[in-house]
């Protein structure tokens, strides 16, 4: 067995994974099984160094804030602002804290520094401005959108008004009240206020998409691709509020699958501008459907990855990672009848792992599920193996010196 495996075991680079694509991808997805900053992070910054200058990809997608990554973009492709004030505010989840993350955007700044600016590569986050334990005001993404278009259109045109819009948006305290994931009564998402925005939001980004010839000539293409995000993230966070006030057993399956929802459309607009890099734990990357057990049990719902897949084809591409070890947290060395043991066997460090060849080594008995000692480590599903595109195997996962990340658990 172990023969056959080691052929299915590629060296670590950007051009071992694209020898496993049968066709160029529009979007390029990197899993990884735990949110951790170090190896794992610090393998994602080599492959897309070298995807960036060996294959032209032009975006850069992480788990994150996708409103809050517009800072990040205006520092990596002109400047605007100090490495120190985007990674503390240009992040979300913790994620601007860790090391690697700092290097990657360090990095992409200096790639940038002196390219024509069809040349630079941008910056962004996938993810809405929220989290599992509850969501942000929409006042952000709604304001912003109405102002843009307050500015470029006749104002009989707008549904409301910018004071009937503030008062229906109220204190944003309310909208971001953490307690209303196990405490649905809290939510002000199924108020009469919040069915009206849902309306104001709906006719927003209909204007825009009515208006968009005017638009694009008297702004930009960018200005409007942004006010375009922020129509997506208005409706998605509106319907994730409303959801969040539901009191059925589907509640929380529905949380899950509306940010999927959000993650996968920002994902097809990145797409539509280039081919994108995508980074984010496996299970919004997956083309099977997702789990996770929560204190209700356990929760199913389709992944970003399997809604983009769905629409691109085979021009969607996702490799998960998988670890050998997680030692600062327990994770020891995997049993050898499991996927991660397999690879663990042979010794390389890194390496890229033809998963459908893989699997057809492994044969019809497979490999033994890995069970994970740390809640915060979600091991690789040996049923996924023959539908990834290909697998980063890493053997040894240690934290980055100085990091200031690493605790943030859950997908």
């Amino acid at each position: 067995m172990a023969t056959k495996t080691k052929d299915t075991v590629h060296v670590f680079g950007a051009a071992s994974v694209m020898g496993l694509l049968s066709e160029r991808p529009r979007v390029l997805a990197l899993g990884e099984p735990t949110h951790d900053d170090g190896s794992l992070l610090w393998a994602r910054n080599d492959l897309f160094r070298e995807l960036v200058e060996e294959e032209g990809f032009r975006t850069v997608a992480v788990e994150s804030d996708c409103l809050r990554g517009l800072l990040v973009d205006e520092y990596v492709t002109s400047g605007h602002g100090t490495l120190d004030e985007v990674m503390e505010r240009g992040f979300s989840h913790g994620f601007g804290a860790y090391t690697a993350n700092r290097e990657l955007v360090r990095w992409l700044r200096a790639h940038n520094e002196g390219r024509p600016v069809g040349e630079r590569v941008r910056f962004a986050g996938f993810d809405g401005p929220l989290e599992i334990s509850g969501a942000e005001s929409p006042r952000q993404s709604l304001s912003a959108l109405y102002d843009y278009l307050a500015e470029q259109v006749e104002a009989d045109l707008l549904p409301c008004s910018a004071g009937t819009l503030d008062r229906l948006l109220g204190a944003d305290g309310p909208w971001a009240d953490p307690e209303t994931m196990t405490d649905p009564g809290r939510s002000v998402g199924r108020t009469s206020e919040a069915g009206a925005l849902r309306l104001v939001a709906d006719d927003l980004v209909a204007l825009l998409d009515a208006q968009a010839p005017h638009l694009v000539a008297a702004t930009s293409r960018a200005e409007l691709e942004r006010a375009e995000l922020y129509g997506r993230t208005a409706v998605g966070l509106l319907r994730y509020h409303h959801w969040l006030a539901d009191t059925s057993p589907a509640r929380v399956n529905r949380l899950l699958g509306v940010r999927d929802q959000m993650m996968a459309h920002n994902l097809l607009a990145l797409a539509d501008r280039g081919p994108v890099l995508v980074h984010a734990h496996n299970s919004h990357l997956q083309r099977e459907r997702s789990s996770m057990r929560m204190w209700q049990g356990l929760m199913e719902w389709w992944s970003a990855g399997a809604l983009v897949a769905g629409r691109l084809g085979r021009g969607y591409a996702f490799l998960p990672t998988a670890l050998g070890t997680l030692r600062h947290h327990g994770v020891e060395d995997p049993s050898r009848g499991s996927v991660e043991g397999e690879l663990y066997a042979l010794g390389a460090e890194r390496c890229v792992v033809d998963a459908p060849g893989l699997a057809r080594v492994l044969g019809e008995g497979g490999a033994e599920p890995r069970v994970s000692p740390w809640f915060g480590y979600a091991a690789l599903d040996p049923a996924h193996l023959a539908g990834a595109d290909g697998l980063v195997f890493v053997r040894e996962v240690v934290p980055s010196v100085g990091a200031g990340g690493g605790e943030h658990s859950g997908a």
